[in-house]
């Protein structure tokens, strides 16, 4: 019913061919990759998927002060559309679906100008992006994020609000169990709010480890994902409890999000739909 995929952000600085052959081996159907195009080496990352008998499933964006699409500088503002553009264009290289997009740049709780002045910068920047997407064949998510990393779209209605005021049929909302254990009174009916504008999934637990490792319950979340008919990747995007994730990450100081968590992860997931008996 679902794809699997997992985002290799938690691998670190690991190359990227052992991460592949990791979610291989534990059944993922993709992998979802990091919005570095500069970084990457397309070719030999096409080469290990096809290897692997997987592919590419989404592109997740890294939104910086220098890439904010709602920056007071009308430079980075364009700076932040371009390098988005250019993860629409690794995705449709790598053969990916979808490419993940979020307003402000990550731990911007603050505004620069005034609201209305953003949101219209935001929706003019989604629909450049959508328009170029559609030309490549790539979905555009839009992802709320939690109060403490951004302050313009945090609940799965706002975004809503969102792509319908963007207005192309290539962009939809994203929904993530964490940011959403946050901000939303109750997860399952925020999912049933997004509908069929829902065009990709993060799943991770109320601590942002794999699912089944906190406290939500994932039975009803994964009941409402199949009821309002979404049939797309289930990704994984786990992050360990620290100020300093990057600096954890990169150090190898948490080997639990290797191994342990790519495979308990989809096992979790996997028990929950035969138990639903949606697949």
């Amino acid at each position: 019913m679902f794809r699997y995929t997992y985002n290799t952000l938690v691998y670190g600085h690991e190359p990227i061919e052992k991460g592949i052959d990791r979610l291989a081996r534990f059944g993922y159907d993709g992998v979802e990759l990091i919005g570095e195009p500069a970084e990457m080496d397309v070719s030999a990352i096409r080469d290990e998927l096809q290897r692997h008998g997987t592919r590419a499933s989404s592109i997740i964006s890294i939104f910086t002060p220098e890439r904010d699409i709602v920056s007071s500088d009308p430079a980075i503002r364009r700076a932040a559309i371009e390098y988005v553009r250019g993860n629409v264009d690794l995705a449709a290289d790598l053969g990916a679906d979808i490419v993940t997009f979020t307003p402000t740049a990550c731990m911007k709780i603050a505004p620069e100008a005034d609201l209305s002045d953003e949101w219209a910068w935001a929706v003019a920047a989604a629909r450049e992006i959508a328009r170029y997407a559609a030309q490549h064949g790539v979905t555009i998510a839009v992802e709320p994020w939690n109060r403490y990393e951004t302050y313009l779209i945090t609940r799965a209605a706002r975004a809503v609000e969102f792509v319908q005021e963007v207005g192309e049929p290539n962009i939809g909302v994203m929904a993530d169990t964490f940011h959403m254990s946050i901000e939303e009174p109750d997860i399952a009916q925020a999912i049933r709010t997004i509908g069929s504008r829902l065009v990709h999934v993060h799943l991770a637990d109320s601590n942002r480890a794999a699912p089944g490792y906190g406290h939500l319950d994932f039975k009803p979340i994964v009941q409402a994902i199949a009821d309002v008919g979404y049939t797309g990747w289930i990704s994984y995007e786990l992050l360990p409890a620290a100020g300093d994730v990057w600096g954890v990450l990169s150090g190898a100081g948490a080997p639990e999000f290797l191994d342990e968590y790519t495979e308990a992860a989809i096992t979790h997931t996997k028990a929950i739909v035969r138990e639903l008996r949606l697949s």
